[in-house]
């Protein structure tokens, strides 16, 4: 069972990358944090992979006050998502056409969904962003549809301000990935194994 998890957790995250590099060579808009992360790459000289790895830990910084406990997949989503951006961007051409640009951009989000709930459903530790949504949904009472409107309002905004595409894509995300994720992670969250309680021994 272990095994099967971290399996999942890998490739769950592996995939993600992959999506959301289908998303930026579509160049039809981003994820919010994907806009935030494109628009500090020409202020900072970082990568958009790099960037994503900074920008995880600095969100798991922001844990502590929210008293969260990270757990493996949340350091594993840190790392293997960030390496897998760039080597995905270093192979991937940038596509010609509306149409071809179109399919990319429908497939990365559903691609991104996929993975969210593989990972997700894999049990071992959130991302430092949903982390973030639950430790303010904790810890100030807040519903986690205003933590998260919350947050991705903020950096899709300072995003755009600093440069990031925002586009058709990010309305696409916005409204297609929380149905998509809540249609997947029934069928990739893995479940322990039953276990049947000895039967009570007669006197």
């Amino acid at each position: 069972m272990l095994i099967r998890r971290l399996l999942q957790l890998h490739l769950g995250l592996a995939l993600f990358g992959v999506s959301l590099a289908l998303m930026v060579r579509a160049t039809l808009g981003l994820d919010p944090w994907t806009v935030f992360q494109q628009g500090l790459t020409d202020i900072t000289g970082l990568t958009l992979g790099q960037l994503s790895i900074a920008i995880g830990v600095v969100v798991m910084l922001a844990w502590i006050p929210l008293r969260q406990k990270p757990g493996y997949g949340t350091l594993a989503n840190i790392v293997v998502i960030g390496l897998v951006i760039d080597a995905s961007l270093a192979v991937l051409p940038v596509f010609e056409g509306l149409g071809l640009r179109a399919a990319m951009m429908v497939s990365g989000v559903v691609l991104n969904a996929v993975a969210s709930a593989a990972y997700i459903g894999a049990g071992m530790g959130p991302g430092p962003r949903d982390g973030l949504m639950t430790g303010l949904h904790q810890r100030l009472g807040w519903s986690i549809r205003v933590s998260r409107l919350s947050i991705e309002a903020s950096v899709l905004a300072a995003g755009w301000l600093l440069g990031g595409v925002v586009g058709v894509g990010t309305v696409l995300y916005a409204v297609a990935l929380g149905p998509l994720v809540q249609l997947f992670l029934p069928m990739l969250t893995v479940t322990p194994p039953l276990t049947v309680s000895p039967a009570p021994s007669s006197s």
